[in-house]
């Protein structure tokens, strides 16, 4: 039996798991909002506390945030984990920490058909001889993973490209980098490709251009609801009076930025064998990812265009895609 769970800055989820024919099936999953929690331990004690569980043999855990020693400081959630003090508190065998986006990364192999939206077909040859992959996710943060093909497998490697700078492509862009840079100094890519970034582009259309807010999502933001979901939700609808013309018009921005930002690291990564966009807010917004923008913005690179075009691009659907990669990760041990 093995425990899993993917940390994140909003929510955790957690699964225990048994393994069948070297696969690990999913028996029992939550998911828990992290901030109600003081840290990893209790929020395990938690969950195994809800029902009489079986020995559990491993544990792993994506945490997000850099991984040193088995342990790890979440960037966007007052935690310090330590796996080895983790495993003491809560009666564990071990519990193994590792980057969110390698264990998304490790979760790929197991995602089915219908769990993957298409973005850019690309023109990959046969598995065999496909070349290094890469995965970027925004949620709470944003998160980054080269997977370069060693052999026959791909090998996650951890990265914190989110923190690195952002870097404007247009006039609009240029005044969002001078007005984040107004309000935090430096500017990461995070600043705006992340869900409090989402926000961050809609202050700007709001404060800057003084684009008109709908009174329904200025009530909705006034109450302290999840902007992400209330600019998202707006800026998607159709129907008069719930729908947002400023909403609408943060998400363009965002899904070209973030077209843009996967391009880069398909570059990067040299990822002729596919970008993966994981995260908890693609799924949310596909229908904008889908409207061609994200892929304009992605193969938008002067003398690389035909490289890029080349490159599969692909949406994760499965919001236990991490929990799924980090049992499949503490079952190699």
């Amino acid at each position: 039996m093995i425990l899993a769970g993917d940390v994140g800055g909003t929510k955790t989820n957690v699964g225990l798991f048994e393994v069948v024919d070297g696969v690990p099936r999913l028996v029992r999953a939550e998911k828990l909002r992290s901030q109600e929690y003081p840290g990893l331990a209790a929020l395990l004690s938690t969950f195994l506390a809800q029902s009489s569980s079986p020995k559990i043999d491993a544990a792993c855990f994506g945490v997000p945030g850099p991984v040193l020693e088995n342990r790890a400081s979440t960037p966007n959630l007052a935690w310090q984990i330590d796996g080895t003090l983790v495993a003491q508190q809560t009666g564990l065998p071990r519990v193994l920490l590792i980057n969110d986006l390698v264990a998304t990364a490790e979760g790929i192999p197991l995602l089915l058909d219908d769990e993957v939206a298409v973005l850019q077909r690309g023109a990959a040859g046969a598995p065999s001889r496909e070349g290094n992959r890469v995965l970027i996710a925004a949620g709470t943060g944003l998160g980054m993973s080269l997977l370069p093909r060693v052999g026959d497998l791909w090998v996650p490697v951890p990265s914190e490209g989110g923190h690195a700078d952002f870097a404007p492509r247009n006039e609009e862009e240029i005044g969002l980098l001078r007005y984040l840079r107004e309000r935090f100094g430096r500017v990461s890519v995070e600043r705006v490709l992340s869900g409090p970034g989402l926000f961050n582009v809609y202050s700007f259309l709001r404060d800057v251009h003084h684009a008109p807010e709908n009174p329904l999502v200025r009530e909705a933001l006034g109450r302290g609801e999840d902007p992400t979901k209330v600019i998202g939700t707006a800026g998607l609808a159709s129907t008069v009076g719930e729908s947002c013309d400023l909403c609408a018009r943060a998400l363009r921005i965002f899904s070209g930025v973030y077209g843009a930002v996967a391009g880069n690291l398909a570059l990067t990564g040299t990822a002729t064998g596919g970008v993966w966009i994981g995260g908890g807010i693609a799924p949310k917004i596909l229908p904008r990812l889908t409207d061609g923008l994200f892929i304009q913005t992605f193969v938008a690179k002067g003398r690389f265009v035909p490289y890029l075009e080349r490159v599969p691009v692909r949406v994760i659907l499965n919001d236990k895609a991490a929990m799924l990669g980090a049992a499949r990760r503490a079952l190699m041990g």
